[in-house]
């Protein structure tokens, strides 16, 4: 049984949910998103919480909910203060540059990378070396950080590459004659 699912989601201000058959919609400051919730699993709002409880006694129904309940509370973390993953470029010549919807990215290769940043997300560049990915949806802002850094994700022997912040690149020591 899923200890996830039991505990309920509280709404903070400025948060409005929609619950219509299957169909669920979050609205708050930073933005909307939208769900659709398994068949096994219903949702009930009251009071400002919400419960997410299986319509079935099964372990399938137990773990769909567990699961639903996450999906939702991040929607509701996402909509009121969104999401943001940090990464660094680590190397000579590394740097990345925001313009609009467009990220470029110079990484050392013959040719500079443009790459197109999907609706609702929003990048920045505080310096040239960090770039700030920024959203309201944590699964698309995880995807397009891992998007990015898969252009030259850190290599073991000089630790050269795009990372994430805080990551530890394990090192490994050269050749020898």
């Amino acid at each position: 049984m899923s200890r996830v699912a039991k505990s309920p989601i509280q709404l903070p201000k400025g948060v409005e949910i929609k619950v219509d058959g299957q169909a669920l919609t979050v609205k708050g400051a930073k933005g909307s998103l939208e769900l659709e919730v398994h068949a096994l699993v219903e949702l009930s709002q009251e009071d400002g919480v919400i419960k997410v409880l299986p319509r079935e006694q099964s372990q399938k129904a137990w773990a769909l909910a567990g699961t639903m309940r996450s999906l939702v509370s991040n929607m509701v973390t996402g909509v009121s203060e969104g999401y943001e993953q940090k990464l660094e470029l680590v190397g000579v010549g590394y740097r990345a540059q925001a313009a609009g919807k467009v990220l470029n990215l110079t990484l050392g290769f013959s040719h500079p990378v443009a790459y197109e940043l999907p609706e609702g997300i929003t990048a920045e560049t505080p310096t040239q070396t960090e770039v700030l990915i920024k959203g309201v949806d944590k699964q698309l802002v995880g995807q397009v950080a891992a998007n990015v850094r898969a252009y030259r994700p850190p290599e073991p022997y000089k630790g050269k590459g795009v990372r994430y912040a805080g990551e530890q690149v394990r090192r490994k020591e050269a050749k020898k004659k």
